[in-house]
């Protein structure tokens, strides 16, 4: 099983790639909720497959069935239950190359942790077709921080090479960040934009894939949310972050840059505006000690090249035990970057709404 994640807000996912459906199951959620579906339909179609030609070219209109949980138009307080049916699975592309196993991707570990009985085709339960449930738990998430006047809101800040510009760390307002979820290629500079679709179309013809990085910023985060030490909410962040396939790196404010800096400028001065405590600069990206301190919360992610490519690659016969190389065949995205963007938003919704929650937050009261 994948496990259980969360406090106040529990949460697991269940399903594979190419089997009948995946789903989530919500622990926590409070009761008399009413769902906002538009919401949840706009972030789903911002995840789905098939959308343009810079994605899988595989059709799921991803739409979740709730099975329990919901009754009367509001949540009941009792475990929320949502499943999306599978319909547009090949799995005969997987067929011809079952045992072997697929650089870059979880075959081997799948099948040693599970002993050969791991379901393949498409990647199984490790496949990144397990984000779209993430998604609608994030979408919920969202709606109910809104009510705090949360805003959350991600950018695609590198494609391979090719850098767009960075959220300004103390500035980023909500507007920005609306305006960016609309976008079918969100990003802040749109020539860059052009720059990246363009690599993206090219390494798709030549075989391959690439990578890339996404910004997100949290805004209207109170101070003292977090502990310090082993809940803090790096590692909270960073716990539903590294769960979401492909993500290798993540870094907070300046992040690894800040390791080049000085003390003297790495060190967010203060200045009181109004009743509040502010920095003059972010470079902690809103956390200090493990605890908002009530500036933007920034943070960057790293998301590998997609795994799947269609060049040959040397690899092995896991039922005969030898070498062996791969063509992998089937529906691939040269990229998961864009389509990674409302999944790293979502579990950023999720980690916040179990903070708040840990805090004693009430809502729809």
């Amino acid at each position: 099983m994948s496990g259980i994640w969360g406090n106040k807000l529990r949460l697991s996912i269940f399903g594979e790639s190419h089997g009948e459906g995946i789903g989530v199951v919500i622990n926590g959620l409070p009761a008399g909720l009413e769902i906002d579906f538009e919401l949840i339909d706009k972030e789903m179609k911002r995840r789905a497959p098939g959308r343009n030609k810079i994605s899988s070219q595989r059709k799921e209109a991803d739409s979740a069935q709730i099975i329990s949980g919901y009754f009367n138009n509001k949540t009941t307080g009792t475990p929320l239950c949502a499943i999306i049916r599978n319909k547009d699975n090949r799995s005969q592309d997987y067929d011809k190359t079952k045992e072997l196993l697929r650089p870059g991707h979880a075959d081997y570990t799948g099948y040693i942790k599970y002993k050969g009985f791991n379901d393949y085709r498409g990647g199984g339960h490790f496949s990144g077709r397990l984000t779209a449930p993430l998604v609608f738990a994030g979408a919920i998430a969202k709606q109910i921080l809104m009510q705090s006047n949360i805003v959350i809101g991600s950018h695609i800040s590198s494609i391979g090479h090719i850098q767009d510009d960075f959220f300004d760390l103390v500035k980023v307002d909500a507007k920005t960040l609306n305006q960016l979820s609309k976008k079918d290629f969100p990003i802040v500079n749109d020539e860059k934009g052009e720059e990246m679709i363009e690599l993206i179309e090219k390494v798709k013809l030549e075989g391959d894939s690439i990578g890339g990085t996404i910004e997100t910023a949290i805004l209207n985060l109170q101070a003292g949310l977090g502990e310090p030490f082993f809940d803090s909410v790096e590692s909270k962040l960073s716990h539903l972050l590294f769960s979401i396939p492909g993500t290798k790196g993540i870094e907070f404010g300046r992040g690894f840059e800040i390791a080049r800096l000085k003390g003297s400028q790495a060190n967010d001065e203060y200045y009181i505006k109004g009743s509040e405590v502010k920095t003059y600069s972010n470079n902690n990206g809103g956390i200090l000690g493990g605890i908002t301190n009530g500036m933007p919360v920034i943070f960057r992610a790293a998301i590998k090249p997609t795994p799947s490519i269609s060049l040959k690659q040397k690899t092995v016969d896991i039922k005969h035990m030898t070498d062996t190389e791969i063509e992998i065949e089937g529906r691939h995205d040269p990229c998961i970057v864009p389509r990674a963007v409302p999944v790293v938003e979502a579990v950023s919704a999720l980690a916040v709404l179990d903070l708040l929650m840990e805090q004693g937050g009430k809502f729809n009261e």
